[in-house]
């Protein structure tokens, strides 16, 4: 199997492994905020649905355009004005899943070629699909180390799992 397959194999687990992590929440402890951090795990859940939305933007956009302008977007904002509170995990869930779905068809028909591919991020500079693709496998599992810390904090513990083996 290669890196790239590899890469897209872990990209599309993080479906199951977000629903897994968020399994079981009362909407207490979806609402709390026990960090780290201080968004609550709904939230969490919030932003990982519209970060994945905007990281599949962006490989689209590198994968059907030349050199293509990413934008940046403001995290803290989104979650503060578009009342990311009130987003149902299960929907957040849902959408993540099915834009992980959608994306993962597209990446598995990309050439190697096109993984060569790059963006201009508005922020970070250039950016190759599969350095893009990296950067949202770790995203998830990322957020997951806090979304698993709040629950233990809340006394709700899973044992964790990831989209990969942590070293």
């Amino acid at each position: 199997m290669s890196t790239l397959e590899s890469l897209i194999d872990r990209y599309a687990r993080g479906p199951s492994v977000l629903a897994y992590a968020v399994e079981g929440l009362a909407e207490a402890h979806a609402q709390a905020r026990p960090g780290p951090g201080v968004w609550s795990i709904s939230e969490l859940a919030a932003h990982l649905a519209d970060s994945d939305m905007v990281a599949s933007d962006r490989m689209k956009r590198v994968i059907a355009e030349h050199d293509p302008i990413l934008l940046p977007y403001d995290e803290t904002a989104w979650i503060n004005r578009l009342a990311a509170h009130e987003a149902p995990i299960a929907d957040s869930v849902a959408i993540f899943a099915a834009n992980r779905r959608w994306t993962e068809r597209i990446l598995r028909n990309c050439s190697e070629a096109d993984f060569a591919r790059a963006g201009r991020h508005a922020e970070q500079g250039r950016i190759t699909l599969a350095e893009l693709l990296v950067v949202y496998v770790n995203h998830l599992d990322h957020h997951l180390r806090y979304l698993y810390t709040k629950r233990a904090n809340l006394g709700t513990s899973l044992q964790p799992r990831y989209s990969y083996p942590i070293a």
